[in-house]
């Protein structure tokens, strides 16, 4: 099943969250010298316009990135710092960036980008919004087998983003079992695992299952709503970074709080933050 279409949802709660972690995570990559490759799973279309119909049609960035941008000069530094590297890239205010266009302009100069995307629609719209790049190589295929066969890099450092559509039952068990994969053959890269919070034992069990795997991870949840009363609908989203930056855990610490008070959509609003580092 390939109906999921990432412009629906461009900009909200859950993208600012992935986002953040993401470029904070690169930002770490970028302070040491040393080459390192950036490897999107499920790359989507790269850039969006807010304007488009399907993004009109929810509006779901009025409550995620609207709302960062709002706050304007009261952000903490790793939110002030994530917002201007955005106002940076993009080509407007009416544009938002998806992960591989924000690793694209974010990661140093040499990085090797290998980026996965599956859907017939969004694939050419990848290759527009990222173009050529002589460091990129961008397939029109599965990420999970894209991700396997690509590590581990000559260079053996690597930022790695899981972020399946989750639209069925099987990308939460292919995204565990991907992840294990990936581990045995590339047991010290940082993996990025985005997942919806969702009102199903599937992607309840999940974060659990993915700390079990290693034993140096980083979690963090944010919720900004309730569940509806007819039980569908996400709350939040949760990261699971494997062999996180030493300095993730405090700039979430920062960064968290405020996101959840920015970002809360009612009273149940809340963060948590674990970290295991043995």
């Amino acid at each position: 099943m390939l109906s999921y279409r990432h412009a629906f949802h461009a900009g909200n709660h859950a993208d600012v969250l992935k986002h953040l972690v993401l470029f904070l995570v690169l930002r770490y990559f970028n302070s040491k010298n040393k080459p390192y490759w950036y490897i999107d799973t499920h790359a989507g279309a790269g850039l969006y316009s807010l304007l488009d119909e399907k993004s009109q049609k929810t509006s779901e960035y009025q409550d995620g990135i609207q709302r960062i941008k709002s706050a304007g000069k009261n952000l903490c530094e790793p939110l002030a710092a994530f917002l201007q590297q955005l106002n940076c890239i993009l080509p407007d205010d009416n544009h938002y960036a998806g992960s591989p266009y924000i690793a694209l302009h974010t990661a140093c100069s040499g990085t090797k980008h290998r980026l996965f995307e599956l859907h017939s629609s969004d694939f050419p719209l990848l290759q527009q919004a990222i173009g050529d790049n002589k460091n990129t190589i961008i397939k029109n295929t599965d990420g999970f087998h894209g991700l396997i066969a690509t590590i581990p890099p000559p260079c053996k450092r690597a930022v790695v983003l899981i972020d399946p559509p989750y639209e069925t039952n099987d990308d939460y068990h292919l995204v565990q079992k991907t992840l294990q994969n990936a581990i045995k053959r590339f047991a010290t890269g940082c993996y990025l695992i985005w997942y919806p919070q969702l009102n199903k034992i599937e992607s309840k069990s999940l974060p659990e299952k993915l700390c079990n795997i290693t034993s140096r991870y980083l979690h963090a949840v944010l919720t900004v709503k309730s569940p509806s009363q007819d039980g569908f609908g996400m709350m939040g989203s949760g990261m699971v970074v494997i062999n996180p930056p030493y300095v993730l855990h405090n700039e979430l610490q920062v960064a968290l709080p405020q996101l959840t008070c920015l970002l809360a959509q009612d009273s149940s609003a809340n963060y948590k933050l674990d970290i295991l580092a043995s």
